[in-house]
């Protein structure tokens, strides 16, 4: 988008180069032109890419069954708050409540949905998608007008704050004393990050109309989350670091007392990479094709990194969390459907070809050859005791019955 590419072009000439983080978050993030506050048809056949939630009902289906056992963990409580960060079109959220409401009516009158969106386009079709759900209180959108106060559970916590790392806009809790869950899918893989490699960090310029890559020698907080987190990178080696979601994490965690945090993500974990996996993942997204190329078409592509669990997984236990052993999106959604034999998914099917395309869409799911492998799912718990939080369904997939 050309307007998009004049607005960096200029930034960069009143400030000189920018930092990776800086530019992945104009191109995604800018209020006029970037790729989610524009456009709010990303998602699906007709977009750029498919969610777990665009493929069937039976994703929201399942969840709700875990959350409902979730709130049965947390003592029943006649107050929960469901939060989801970054909900898209609000397909999920509809999705779990209509389940909720029609097999787990008591969860259900118990549960406060709150909607956490950033981008107006998307809060737009979330509000159309949810309507009567909104209009009767269920569920809610968290306010997300930069420097203002937010609903009684939601406020703004500003940009990230040193100077040395670009500025990302996020949103957090305020300090919450009710048990709530968290629920984050595909949420992490979209925040800035910053590029190293063995010549230092990345920065962007422009030269005869282009964008340029520069190095810089790399600040001490990127080297300390190479030591704690990742890899150093070798030669000819790019890695990603992920200080916007490891602080939107830091500030999460800290506020919640009591309750379940589940993220699901394409990822990897330090020992993956010490491995010699998962050693740059940056792509551009655009129609449902990869390309490497983050400078193609600002503002026209999505552009994501995979998860460092392990970064997440440390903030949260840096504020008293227990985290679970990470699960594939495959094994933590087989182990909550076996008990009932996925009855969830094929509950509405009245022909045999139904059954079929509900099959083949849950096998998308599930299976290597869809997003069954290749996205994980990591569940933490506060206040809770470890032994039950660790009786999930959604991480016993193959538990040997007592």
């Amino acid at each position: 988008m050309k307007d998009l590419r004049r607005k960096i072009e200029q930034e960069i000439g009143q400030r000189g180069p920018i930092r990776f983080s800086r530019y992945m978050e104009i191109c995604l993030y800018d209020p006029e032109f970037g790729y989610y506050a524009r456009n709010a048809e990303q998602f699906g056949k007709a977009g750029d890419f498919y969610t777990s939630s665009d493929l069937h009902a039976v994703f929201g289906r399942l969840m709700a069954r875990q959350f409902e056992e979730m709130w049965r963990i947390l003592g029943r409580p006649e107050r929960l708050t469901l939060a989801e960060l970054g909900p898209g079109r609000g397909f999920f959220a509809r999705d779990v409540l209509d389940w909720a409401e029609k097999k787990f009516p008591d969860f259900f009158r118990a549960v406060s949905y709150v909607l956490v969106e950033r981008s107006p386009a998307l809060r737009e079709k979330i509000a159309q998608t949810l309507n009567q759900r909104i209009e009767s209180g269920k569920a809610e959108l968290a306010l997300i007008e930069e420097g203002a106060s937010g609903t009684d559970a939601w406020s703004s916590i500003g940009s990230i704050g040193a100077t040395e790392v670009a500025p990302f806009q996020t949103w957090a809790l305020s300090t919450c004393h009710s048990p709530i869950i968290v629920f984050a899918n595909e949420f992490f893989d979209a925040f800035p990050v910053e590029i190293v490699s063995t010549q230092g960090s990345l920065r962007i310029a422009t030269k005869d109309g282009r964008f340029v890559e520069s190095w810089v020698p790399s600040c001490p907080e990127e080297l300390e989350f190479l030591d704690r987190y990742a890899v150093h990178p070798e030669n000819r080696e790019r890695i990603e670091i992920g200080l916007a979601a490891r602080r939107y994490g830091e500030d999460l965690f800290w506020r919640i007392e009591r309750g379940f945090f589940v993220s699901v993500d394409y990822g990897y974990t330090r020992e993956e990479q010490l491995a010699g996996r998962h050693r740059g993942t940056l792509k551009a997204i655009r129609q449902h094709s990869m390309s490497a190329n983050p400078y193609e078409a600002p503002g026209e592509q999505d552009i994501t990194a995979d998860v460092n669990f392990t970064a997440l997984a440390a903030a949260a236990e840096r504020h008293g969390w227990h985290t679970e052993k990470l699960v594939t999106q495959s094994q933590f959604l087989m182990g909550i459907g076996e008990a009932n034999q996925f009855a969830d998914a094929f509950e509405d099917c009245r022909f045999p070809q139904e059954r079929t395309k509900v099959a083949l869409q849950l096998k998308h799911l599930v299976t290597p050859a869809g997003m069954g492998e290749s996205f994980h799912a990591l569940v933490a718990s506060r206040g809770v005791q470890p032994d039950l939080a660790a009786s999930l369904a959604g991480l016993g997939f193959g538990r040997t019955a007592k």
